[in-house]
């Protein structure tokens, strides 16, 4: 069984099961799958806990030999194995094959695991795992999806605003969950339950963005200039280094113009896309942007980029930021 994160309060109600997997690299959500669990198992009886970490050397017989021991005060145990890489390795992998086929109903295992990609997904111990127990997802939320989850959040608190007030939230903490998180709960700390007026949140909540140059290109590729611009000041407000901000655009400008060239070649757009090593999480937006730019426009972008790696370099006269600025507004939408 496969559920996410804000399923998880719902299937824990109906009861608990013998293997519950929590993997993701939203950090918040996999900390308080992983504490919902932990409460409901305590609150079923499971009186003992140990914790494991399977790092480098970790001896996977300590995990089997401590599913078929109980002390003689509790009667069920809590095993809480984490595994930060991610990687088992090959006798981590068929260890965790061989735990899953004699599963006790007296033990409740919670296994914690950072973000796998696609092998690991694939690979018979997760496969074992899928099979044997509750996988839940704990992925970041994307920002088009970060309004409905902040309004989850208020609900919670019985509190609620308006949708231009949830898209103002979304946008002072775009990349941090952990603070959207500290933010919602200062304003069930200031206001009172019911509807929340924009003025007040303003007023409450402090720019919390984590400026990331790698949401710096998927805001230009999605063409969306008022967020471009955005954590391109807060990348500037913390000093982040320029040729740094530069790389990132232009790495994704030279991809697209290399899937265009391809697509005048007669190319499928799917294919160039893996021809050319584009991560699959970046498809959309490449493909979005491949059919609304055309090759013309990205190769006067390049000139443009070129002209900027020579003011970073102190070859030419110009402000950097704002010329920063000016080559991500080639790509707004019109």
């Amino acid at each position: 069984m496969a559920i996410d994160s804000e399923a998880l309060p719902r299937h824990l109600s109906s009861g608990l099961k013998p293997l519950y997997v929590v993997f993701g690299d939203a950090l918040l959500l996999a900390i308080e799958a992983a504490d919902s669990i932990r409460t409901a198992a305590r609150t079923a009886g499971y009186t003992e806990r140990e914790t494991f970490i399977a790092e480098q050397h970790f001896k996977w017989d300590e995990l089997r030999n401590s599913a078929h021991s109980l002390s003689l005060f509790a009667t069920r145990k809590i095993i809480d194995l984490r595994i930060p890489s991610g990687k088992p390795g090959v006798e981590g992998g068929q260890a965790l094959q061989d735990y899953c086929t004699s599963l006790s109903p007296d033990v409740l295992t919670l296994i914690s695991l950072p973000k796998l990609d696609w092998s690991a997904q694939k690979s018979q111990w997760f496969s074992a795992l899928q099979q044997h127990g509750v996988i839940v997802s704990a992925d970041d939320i994307p920002r088009s999806a970060l309004p409905r989850w902040i309004a989850g959040r208020l609900k919670r608190q019985d509190q609620n605003t308006d949708n231009a007030t949830l898209e103002f939230l979304a946008d002072r903490c775009e990349g941090n969950l952990l603070a959207a998180f500290q933010e919602i709960q200062k304003l069930a700390l200031l206001y009172p339950t019911g509807q929340l007026a924009f003025e007040q949140v303003k007023d409450a909540v402090m720019d919390v963005a984590r400026y990331d140059i790698f949401k710096l290109s998927e805001a230009m590729l999605s063409g969306n200039s008022g967020r471009f611009a955005h954590i391109l000041d807060g990348l500037h407000a913390e000093g982040t280094a320029t040729t740094l901000v530069l790389w990132a655009i232009s790495e994704d400008i030279r991809t697209l113009g290399k899937l265009l060239q391809a697509v005048q070649r007669g190319v499928n757009l799917g294919n160039a896309l893996r021809d050319f090593r584009v991560r699959k999480d970046k498809h959309g937006l490449m493909e979005s942007a491949a059919r609304r730019i055309k090759l013309s426009h990205l190769e006067r972008a390049m000139l443009q980029a070129a002209r900027l790696d020579k003011i970073i370099k102190g070859l030419r006269q110009g402000d950097v930021w704002d010329e920063l600025l000016q080559l991500g507004m080639r790509f707004s939408k019109p």
